[in-house]
């Protein structure tokens, strides 16, 4: 049956991610075969709605198109909270009010695709660096920060997180006492924004506290043709289906 396609990301005060879900959907819907290219975003935070209502608001647009089947995906890079029980709870609100006429399928969230980190790999093969740190949210959520550091293994770097320890500074001291100089940063976000420029702006006090090291702060993943591929290759995944 015609499917239609919802990309739900955290939500943001600052314009600039919204602007690049915007990107990503544009790129996602152009990958997607003829007829079954309906894609909108929807955010979990930071929208005058809930989420359960902005997917209501689509399903009910994209049944007029003739879509009776959605399938959400989830833009997070961790199994945190809003991964395993917000959105899910969210959907199934969703689910309650639109009765019968749609069917709801959640797909896997983004940061449990495999190939993830190869987007990374043209960023590391760029720099020259003698050690690197892989930056990431980070989630109280037990056992949520596994992919992470089996990511970071699989780059060559460690990894560090920026709301939960070990975080940036403490890596970066780990990293100096060592006698590494020469350190490369890479944001394990989405896309620029209120986060990234905290970011930057910690390495630029990293940079005073350690003047004998040279820092390189690698941009987020952002939209791209290679992310939309890895999310259309999650809208053909299994997961859960409500209705």
């Amino acid at each position: 049956m015609p499917s239609a396609y919802l990309l739900v990301s955290h939500g943001s005060r600052d314009p600039r991610p919204d602007i690049a879900m915007q990107q990503l959907a544009q790129l996602v819907s152009q990958k997607l075969p003829s007829g079954e290219n309906l894609v909108g975003t929807a955010t979990l935070e930071v929208n005058e709605q809930p989420l359960h209502q902005q997917i209501q608001d689509f399903a009910e647009s994209a049944l007029a198109y003739g879509y009776n089947y959605l399938k959400i995906v989830p833009l997070f890079l961790l199994s945190g909270v809003h991964v395993m029980t917000d959105i899910p709870a969210e959907i199934t609100l969703a689910e309650k009010a639109l009765g019968q006429d749609v069917i709801i399928d959640l797909k896997p969230y983004l940061g449990s695709h495999p190939d993830l980190e190869k987007l990374l790999m043209p960023a590391m093969a760029n720099i020259k660096v003698e050690a690197s740190i892989l930056l990431s949210h980070g989630s109280r959520r037990s056992g949520s920060q596994q992919p992470v550091e089996n990511m970071a293994a699989s780059l060559g770097a460690i990894a560090a997180y920026w709301s939960v320890l070990p975080n940036l500074e403490s890596r970066v001291k780990e990293l100096v006492a060592r006698g590494y100089r020469q350190i490369a940063i890479l944001p394990y976000f989405l896309f620029t924004g209120g986060i990234t420029d905290a970011i930057a702006k910690s390495v630029e006090a990293l940079k005073l506290q350690f003047p004998e090291v040279t820092f390189q702060l690698v941009p987020p993943l952002g939209a791209s043709a290679e992310l939309a591929d890895l999310i259309c290759d999650l809208s053909k995944e299994e997961e859960k289906v409500f209705g």
